[in-house]
């Protein structure tokens, strides 16, 4: 590689750090509504989206505070750039995780930058052995840092499903603790704190916080209610359902959490012989394109060998 094109990608990089420092300076930045209005608002605190990220005496809170500003600016523009604000709060919610969107964009930036410093030091190791050119490396680290910055999203994704399984397992067993307790002549709040109280998984977590709802004055059915809108998943959903009509309508709580139980069970059985269907499928594909061509081969080579001893 010659050096003048390594001269140019240095002063490139050089010229584009220069140009971020200055217009980042305070008399060429126009301030934002926030940070006009921010001092006659401090009595309301405005939430740090580093909390409990790291340790306030780690010598990394002082970064994140120093580049906090930045950092929510930038998860501002990739927030309008990307969209689907709706979805993401949505999924949070599904995935248990209390975080604000903002909060969500700072951590796709974060792997984002991260993948895009991935990116730059294999650059930085090819171009050091001459190959390639600053362009394509320049081009690679860009694509490494937008998927980086997607990557956010599928982990996210993924979160989700890993979260509804572990509801889905749950639930069977749940149900049927509740109609235990209730058969025993205890009421619905009270089932549901038994419940709460010997269980631990996801599943319980979320019932804690439908008894925190109601003893903040919110009905037991409405928070049902609000259980099946948060999770999402059908099963779950019936289950709330049904237990919400039985309180409404006075039908006999611990029948129908036992037939909630059964369906449940019937439903993960159906959905275990149809996963035991796909995997069936996806088993032939080491077979025929693995097993059966060295059979093959095994089979034929040595007819193969003898013709051409007999023929020579």
């Amino acid at each position: 590689m010659s050096p003048v094109l390594i001269g140019a990608f240095v002063g490139a990089l050089f010229g584009a750090g220069l140009l971020l420092v200055v217009l980042r300076l305070p008399f060429l930045r126009k301030p934002t509504m926030d940070e006009r209005i921010s001092p006659y608002l401090r009595d309301l605190g405005v939430p740090d989206v580093f909390v409990g990220v790291v340790d306030s005496r780690s010598p990394f809170a002082a970064i994140l505070r120093l580049f906090g500003p930045s950092l929510r600016s930038a998860a501002q523009r990739l927030e309008r750039i990307l969209g689907g604000a709706n979805s993401i709060r949505r999924r949070l919610l599904r995935a248990g995780l209390e975080r604000t969107v903002e909060e969500f964009r700072i951590e796709q930036l974060l792997w984002g930058t991260l993948a895009f410093g991935a990116g730059l030091v294999v650059s930085v190791v090819v171009l050091t052995f001459g190959a390639g050119d600053p362009i394509g490396m320049l081009m690679f680290c860009a694509i490494f840092g937008v998927v980086g910055v997607l990557g956010r999203d599928t982990y996210l994704t993924a979160q989700v499903q890993r979260r509804e399984r572990r509801l889905l397992a749950e639930l069977p067993t749940v149900a049927e603790l509740l109609a235990l307790s209730v058969a025993a002549g205890e009421g619905p709040a009270a089932a549901l704190d038994r419940v709460t109280k010997s269980c631990r998984g996801e599943l319980a977590d979320e019932l804690k916080r439908v008894l925190a709802e109601t003893r903040a004055g919110e009905t037991l059915v409405r928070a049902l209610d609000a259980l099946a809108d948060r999770t999402g998943l059908l099963a779950l959903s019936r289950f709330a359902d049904g237990l919400a009509v039985a309180l409404e309508r006075g039908t006999p709580l611990a029948d129908v959490l036992r037939a909630q139980a059964g369906d449940i069970r019937e439903a993960g059985r159906r959905e275990l012989i149809e996963s035991g269907a796909r995997r069936e499928v996806a088993m032939m594909v080491p077979v025929i394109f693995l097993v059966l061509p060295v059979t093959i081969a095994f089979a034929f080579y040595p007819g193969a060998v003898g013709i051409r001893l007999i023929a020579g």
